[in-house]
C-alpha cells in the first residue's frame, strides 16, 4: 500500500512535509513543493487528476459552508446553488457548520483542503476572527451569502433594512401602534438590519421606541416561543408581532396558541421569510419573501467571477425582496390601541 511515508522517502523530505503540501497548512518552497508532487506521480500516492490539482489546475469543484439543516429557507437557498452549479459544469461540496463559528472554522478547512477553486458562505456570528480569517489569510476565491460582514469579500444578500420597514409600516398603517419584534441571532448583519428596520418605521410614525417589546428569538422556534411568551406576560400585550425569520414566526404562532388568542383577531403576525405553508396556514401570513433563487444563482456567478479574476473589484450586492399582504394582519381594533 502506498502511504504519505512513501511519498516523503520518494522525495527525501519529511512526512509532515508532504502533508504541508497536500493540505495547504504550511507555506512549502517551491522546489520542495515540486519534489512532493513528482513524488506523488511517481510512486501513485493518488489519481493523477489530484496531483494536479494540487499543482494549481482548477478542480471544478466549490465548497458550500451554510447551516442547511436548521432553516427550510437556507435549504431552498442549497437547491439553488446547487442547480447553478450544475449549469456552469461545477461540483458543489456542501458542509453544515450548525451556526456554530468553531466548527465553522473547521468546515472551511476541510473544504480548503479538498481543494476546491472556491467558497459560498453564509457566515456564522464572529466568523470574522475566524472562518473569514482564515480564508482571507490563505486568499481563497470566497463569497459571503445571505449576509454581510465587512468589505473584504465579495457578498449578496437581500436588502433587510428597508424590507424590514416596509413590514412595520404596513402594520402602522393597520393602527397598531404597540409592535413586539421578535429578533434573530446576536452578531448577525441580517439580525442587526431588521431591528434598525423596525426603529426606522416606528421613529417614521412618531411611535417611541419601547426596549421592552423587543425579545431575541435567536432565529429558532423553541426560543422564539418564550420570547413571544413574554412579550404576552406585559401588562399590556403588543397588539401585533413582527419577527425576523420563518423558524421564529412558528415559534411566535406556537406561543400565541398556546396562550388562546387568535391570530389576526387578538393579534396580527408578519415576519421574514415566505415559505411553502405560509400560504396555506389559518390564517395565510402575511411576510417579506426573499428571492432565494435569484440570490443562489447570482451567488455562483459572482464566486466564478472571482476564481477567474481573483483580483477584480469586490462587490457587495443587495437584492429586493418582495412584500406579501395576506390575512394574518389586520386593522387594529379600537379596544387595542
Amino acid at each position: 500500500m502506498v502511504t504519505m511515508e512513501s511519498v516523503a522517502a520518494a522525495a527525501g523530505v519529511s512526512t509532515s512535509t508532504v502533508s504541508h503540501v497536500i493540505n495547504g497548512t504550511r507555506k512549502v518552497h517551491p522546489d520542495t513543493q515540486k519534489a512532493v508532487l513528482d513524488a506523488i506521480e511517481r510512486v501513485g500516492y493518488s489519481p493523477n487528476h489530484l496531483a494536479r490539482a494540487l499543482a494549481g489546475a482548477p478542480t471544478r469543484t466549490v465548497g458550500l459552508a451554510i447551516s442547511a439543516l436548521s432553516n427550510h429557507y437556507f435549504g431552498e437557498l442549497v437547491h439553488a446553488i446547487e442547480a447553478e452549479c450544475a449549469k456552469c459544469g461545477l461540483m458543489m461540496l456542501l458542509a453544515d457548520t450548525h451556526e456554530d463559528p468553531e466548527y465553522e472554522v473547521k468546515v472551511v478547512q476541510a473544504l480548503h483542503e479538498r481543494r476546491v477553486d472556491g467558497i459560498l458562505i453564509a457566515p456564522a456570528a464572529s466568523s470574522e476572527q475566524r472562518a473569514l480569517g482564515y480564508l482571507r489569510e490563505r486568499n481563497v476565491p470566497t463569497v459571503l451569502v445571505d449576509r454581510f460582514v465587512g468589505t473584504s469579500f465579495d457578498q449578496i444578500g437581500v436588502e433587510s433594512r428597508d424590507a424590514a420597514k416596509a413590514l412595520v409600516s404596513h402594520l402602522i398603517a393597520l393602527g397598531h401602534r404597540r409592535i413586539a419584534f421578535v429578533s434573530g441571532t446576536e452578531g448577525l448583519s441580517t439580525t442587526t438590519e431588521r431591528l434598525e428596520g423596525y426603529q426606522l418605521a416606528l421613529q417614521a410614525a412618531g411611535i417611541k421606541f419601547n426596549p421592552a417589546w423587543v425579545r431575541s428569538g435567536e432565529s429558532k422556534i423553541e426560543p422564539a416561543f418564550e420570547a413571544v411568551r413574554l412579550l404576552l406576560s406585559q401588562e399590556r400585550r403588543p397588539s401585533a408581532i413582527m419577527t425576523s425569520n420563518n423558524l421564529m414566526t412558528i415559534g411566535a404562532m406556537r406561543a400565541l396558541r398556546a396562550a388562546g388568542l387568535s391570530v389576526p383577531l387578538d393579534v396580527s403576525l408578519v415576519g421574514f421569510d415566505d415559505f411553502d405553508w405560509a400560504d396555506v396556514f389559518a390564517p395565510r401570513l402575511t411576510v417579506i419573501a426573499q428571492p432565494v433563487e435569484e440570490l443562489g444563482t447570482k451567488a455562483v456567478r459572482l464566486l466564478a467571477r472571482r476564481i477567474a479574476n481573483p483580483g477584480a473589484r469586490r462587490q457587495t450586492i443587495r437584492l429586493a425582496p418582495a412584500l406579501r399582504l395576506r390575512d394574518s394582519a389586520v386593522a387594529v381594533r379600537p379596544r387595542a390601541r
